[in-house]
């Protein structure tokens, strides 16, 4: 796949796993961090599957190909060989129109368009924990445990489809359990009662740097496993502590 890098308009490259560089001091610890974990996953993932030119790749959930890209544009997996499916249709049409690869709008709840074992590999970072309720249930969704009741049965349905689309898969989550969580940027918003996760997103994204919406459900370690019960669960660690949970299914 060509490595040709694809720049902003200042002449930087434009790369996913590489975070944007926004001033200020928090910004730029954040960017380290992730900037980090990012190369990290992207060299494991590298390292566990054969990428050949005839491979095929699902990046599912993967927006507009950027990532897809940047972890593939050094292996020789060609671009018609790369899928991108996303339920947003514009991105994905981009990711065509960008990199050459085939673009598959998603319809949200509905099973994926693929036949079985339609793909060698599917990747998907920082996905899953977003299959949950529907976009306008989000914030009425205050119930811990009616969330979390749904949040496993999309979830787990969303796995079985993962396994059933492919061969090998490479299925990253946050971890429930990391102190800073990562769609918040803020200490111990994991632990909370779903109702005060509500309430503190909601006052923070008024007040705190990073905005977020609260449609994410962190699966924890046994739930993972029950997902993916024919992978291997990997940890990304960080500073000897669990930050990430890695469904790996080789090929």
């Amino acid at each position: 796949m060509s490595s040709t890098p694809i720049l902003d308009a200042s002449g930087v490259e434009i790369t996913p796993l590489l975070e944007g560089n926004e001033p200020g001091l928090l910004h730029q610890a954040v960017r380290r961090v992730r900037t980090a974990c990012r190369l990290g996953r992207a060299a494991l993932f590298k390292s566990l599957f054969p990428l050949r030119r005839s491979t095929r790749v699902l990046d599912l959930g993967g927006a507009n190909g950027t990532y897809a890209h940047a972890l593939l544009a050094s292996t020789p997996v060609r671009p018609e060989n790369v899928c991108v499916a996303d339920i947003d249709e514009a991105a994905v049409r981009s990711a065509a129109r960008t990199f050459g690869y085939t673009a598959a709008p998603l319809d949200a709840g509905e099973p994926l368009p693929f036949a079985d074992g339609a793909f060698d590999i599917v990747l998907c970072s920082s996905v899953l924990e977003h299959v949950t309720v529907p976009p306008d249930q989000v914030w009425l969704a205050t119930s811990g445990r009616d969330f979390r009741r749904r949040a496993v049965r999309e979830q787990s349905r969303f796995a079985a489809e993962i396994r059933r689309v492919a061969q090998g898969y490479f299925v990253q989550v946050p971890y429930r359990g990391f102190p800073i969580e990562a769609h918040t940027w803020l200490p111990f918003v994991s632990y909370l009662p779903r109702a005060w996760q509500c309430r503190v997103i909601a006052t923070s994204n008024r007040y705190w740097i990073k905005k977020t919406v609260p449609d994410f459900y962190l699966p924890t370690a046994a739930e993972m496993s029950s997902y993916f019960p024919d992978a291997r669960m990997l940890r990304e660690r960080m500073l000897k502590m669990t930050k990430s949970i890695i469904a790996v299914k080789t090929i």
